[in-house]
C-alpha cells in the first residue's frame, strides 16, 4: 500500500475534517439521546417548586398552631422592617434603605443566614411575590453551601391582599393585624385562635 498518498496535506486536511464531522456527529447523537423527556423536566419542575417554595396560609397555621420549625427572615431595608413586618420574621436586609439594594454586601449577608439554626427551616421574604431579592438572596447563599426556602407570597401580599392566599370563610374570621410585628423585635405569632388554616397535614398539606 502508498502511504504516500495518504499523507499528501490536502488529504490529511479531508481526512481530519471527516474524523470531525463524525465525531460531532455521534456527540450530538448522544446528547439528544440522553436529554430528559418532557414528562421528566414536568417532574423536575415540581420537585423543585415544592423544595423551595413554602405555601403563606401553611405559614399562618404553623403560627397559630405554635409550630416552631422554621426561621422566617424579612430581606427588606431594617426602616421598613421596622416599620412593620411578618409576626416573629428576624431582619437581614439586602436593602440599605427602601430604594437602594445592599446585593454586595455579601460576606455580611451570607454570615447572618450562617448563623441562624441549623435544625429549621430556613424561609426568606421580600416585597412582593415577583420581588427578585429572594431569589437573588438564595442564590448568593446557595453558592455558599446555604440552601432556603422561599414564601410563595412577599410583605405586600401578606399585609395588603389577605384575600389573596387565605380561604374564602377565612377571609373575616382572621385579621391581618394578629400575624404583623412592630419594631427591633420579631415578636411572637398568637396560638389557640381556633384557626382553620391548612388543616391538612403530610406531604399534601397546604
Amino acid at each position: 500500500m502508498n502511504f504516500d498518498y495518504f499523507l499528501h496535506p490536502s488529504r490529511i486536511l479531508a481526512l481530519a475534517v471527516m474524523a470531525g464531522v463524525m465525531s460531532g456527529a455521534i456527540t450530538s447523537l448522544v446528547i439528544l439521546n440522553t436529554q430528559p423527556g418532557e414528562d421528566k423536566l414536568i417532574e423536575d419542575f415540581y420537585l423543585t417548586e415544592n423544595a423551595v417554595h413554602v405555601s403563606p396560609h401553611s405559614l399562618r397555621g404553623k403560627m397559630d398552631k405554635g409550630v416552631d420549625d422554621y426561621v422566617l427572615v424579612d430581606l427588606r431595608s431594617q426602616e421598613e422592617y421596622e416599620k412593620e413586618h411578618i409576626v416573629g420574621a428576624v431582619n437581614i436586609p439586602a436593602y440599605k434603605d427602601k430604594d437602594t439594594s445592599d446585593y454586595g454586601a455579601v460576606d455580611r449577608i451570607v454570615g447572618a443566614f450562617a448563623a441562624l439554626p441549623k435544625d429549621k427551616d430556613t424561609i426568606v421574604y421580600c416585597y412582593s411575590m415577583p420581588c427578585m431579592t429572594g431569589r437573588k438572596v438564595g442564590l448568593m447563599l446557595a453558592e455558599h453551601g446555604i440552601y432556603v426556602k422561599h414564601l410563595g407570597i412577599g410583605w405586600n401580599e401578606w399585609r395588603y391582599f389577605w384575600n389573596l392566599w387565605n380561604h374564602e370563610h377565612e377571609w373575616n374570621a382572621t385579621d391581618a393585624e394578629n400575624y404583623i410585628a412592630r419594631g427591633k423585635e420579631p415578636g411572637a405569632p398568637k396560638t389557640g385562635n381556633g384557626s382553620t388554616a391548612c388543616p391538612i397535614s403530610g406531604d399534601f398539606g397546604c
